[in-house]
């Protein structure tokens, strides 16, 4: 791993980037999220969930009011926050973890950062074509961590990681236009994102040369379709193909796993860690 990078936050919460693979719990609090959908958008649940994934070792908690599954259709900011404001005050209050939220909207991740969320996670990676520059610009203003995943909408690639390379470039300059510190760049390939199957094993079979790349970088995996696909089996069952391009991915130098089942892929990561003697786990 690169040097490691500590954030810490007005509220007291800190995170350390880089010592040993961090764990981001993901909770969908939608109704049509593609593997969890409805189980934890009620406050109880979530708040529940909340409580399961720290106990679980989790390090962030990742909360997003707006389905990403494939084929989604977008709703307005307006939509975005009337979910999210049933949830992320509450969430933020309870959680001894910092939360971050996924979303591209730039007025969403405005009320989100005013309420004292932690992290941003935009899947289009500061360069939603509505909203140019606006989200930078928002991470800025807070001076938080920003994830900036790789997403595109055709799958017409070149060379598909050198064009990966110049979308990070392109998103790295609207983010130094903006005032956005390096150190809170986080990088993402956006595994299922613009990408079809053999897309995406490709990705994954090239992680070192986003790693490469000096800032860390963050897997997301978790039950997707590639899986599915390679497996033969249905969402609710991807749990260990998710952990092994997790360990692929820790191996490759990733910093953060971005995943639904927090306690065993925690546990796979901290045996890939220690294999990597970047963390002391276990016995000596």
């Amino acid at each position: 791993m690169k040097s490691s990078i500590t954030y810490t936050w007005r509220d007291g919460k800190n995170l350390t980037v880089g010592e040993r693979t961090l764990i981001m719990g993901i909770l969908n609090v939608t109704a049509d999220s593609f593997s969890d959908g409805g189980k934890w958008n009620t406050l109880d649940k979530a708040l529940y969930h909340m409580e399961e994934m720290v106990r679980d070792g989790a390090d962030i908690i990742d909360i997003g009011a707006e389905s990403s599954r494939p084929g989604f259709v977008p709703v307005n900011a307006a939509e975005e926050l009337s979910v999210l404001a049933e949830f992320l005050p509450e969430i933020i209050r309870n959680c001894p973890l910092p939360v971050s939220v996924d979303t591209f909207k730039a007025e969403t991740a405005e009320w989100a950062m005013g309420e004292g969320a932690h992290m941003m996670n935009d899947i289009w990676g500061l360069q939603y074509n509505e909203e140019p520059g606006r989200m930078a610009a928002v991470a800025a203003k807070y001076d938080v961590p920003v994830v900036i995943m790789h997403n595109r909408d055709n799958t017409n690639y070149g060379d598909i990681i050198t064009d990966m390379k110049n979308f990070f470039a392109k998103s790295l300059q609207i983010a130094e236009d903006a005032g956005v510190r390096r150190e809170n760049i986080i990088l993402d390939p956006g595994i299922g994102f613009g990408k079809v199957f053999e897309q995406n094993l490709h990705v994954l079979r090239h992680l070192d040369e986003i790693t490469a790349l000096p800032y860390p970088v963050l897997l997301g995996t978790s039950r997707k379709g590639f899986l599915g696909r390679i497996l033969d089996l249905p969402v609710t069952e991807r749990m260990e193909g998710t952990g092994a391009t997790c360990v692929a991915g820790v191996l490759a130098g990733c910093a953060i796993m971005r995943v639904h089942d927090v306690k065993p892929i925690a546990r796979m990561c901290c045996v890939a860690d220690e294999l990597l003697g970047t963390c002391e786990h276990g016995i000596q």
